[in-house]
């Protein structure tokens, strides 16, 4: 009965099956692999940032480039902050409010720049009313201290500006925004600092770039479940074929042809052997 199982057109069926279903569960389970991994370390850079916030600060030269282990870490740089070259970065939320960040370079004895996030103010970073409360940056020689950030991207979380902005304006924090703003080399890198002057507010630190549960961490759980419905189709439709054949095969070998078992289950409008007029048309002495 099940020899049809041999021929060239199911061959290729269960080939296919059996490539199918293993694929789909393993890249259902990679998928699940990283959405496990992002939050290990979403758990792991929570507590990393809770002790750097009570850890020592380190030499910035020490900490750089910025990677998943040292984000967040405390940085100390030492220098001036260049008051020619404040800028503000519109659009920035804290605490569910609108704002801007405070950013002032910091020329450092190494001849490079640092961008120091002084802090956070309410209001809008083209009024003047809203930026006559940034308070004045520290003048003379003085050593920052503040959590180290990987420089921002326009797809980071929380920028809500990139570009078009007016002068003194910045959209992403990074080198490469400010590469043509300033006359000097800047860090690949920026701090925030712990504690704010004046009614500015101290921005938090973010936790690094792909080690949150963002966005993204859900969408390899949502292609995990997506992965293992595909491996459970296949599995049905396999299946549904063999009955399919296997019920065609049965009637074959009983001498039913497929056109006769149609017109055996299926009677045609003007057969008077239907079985509703056949119903209609028996007599009582007939049904008893």
């Amino acid at each position: 009965m099940y020899r049809f199982l041999l021929t060239p057109r199911w061959w290729g069926i269960n080939v296919f099956a059996l490539v199918a279903i293993p694929f789909c569960l393993f890249m259902g389970s990679w998928q699940l692999g990283r959405f496990e991994t992002r939050v290990d370390s979403h758990r792991e850079q929570r507590i990393q940032a809770d002790t750097a916030r009570t850890a020592k600060a380190r030499p910035l030269g020490d900490l750089l480039p910025v990677t998943t282990e040292t984000s967040g870490h405390q940085a100390s740089a030492t220098g001036s902050y260049d008051t020619d070259h404040q800028l503000l970065v519109p659009n920035r939320d804290l605490g569910g409010r609108k704002g801007f960040y405070v950013l002032t370079l910091l020329r450092t004895d190494g001849g490079k720049a640092l961008p120091v996030v002084r802090g956070w103010l309410p209001g809008d970073a083209g009024s003047k009313a809203d930026t006559a409360k940034v308070p004045a940056p520290p003048a003379g020689r003085v050593t920052v201290s503040g959590a180290l950030q990987a420089s921002e991207s326009a797809t980071s979380q929380g920028v809500g500006a990139s570009g078009g902005l007016p002068k003194g304006q910045l959209g992403v924090i990074s080198a490469a925004s400010l590469v043509n703003l300033v006359p000097y080399q800047v860090y690949d890198a920026w701090i925030t600092e712990p504690k704010a002057a004046g009614a500015m507010t101290p921005v938090p630190p973010a936790a690094a770039p792909n080690t949150g549960l963002d966005l993204k961490a859900f969408q390899n759980l949502g292609y995990t479940g997506e992965w293992f419905v595909f491996a459970g189709f296949v599995v049905f439709m396999w299946f549904r074929l063999f009955r399919r054949e296997a019920e065609a095969a049965r009637d074959l070998a009983l001498g039913i042809t497929p056109d006769q078992s149609e017109d055996r289950n299926d009677p045609g409008p003007d057969d008077p052997d239907g079985p509703d007029d056949a119903r209609r048309t028996r007599s009582p002495a007939g049904a008893a």
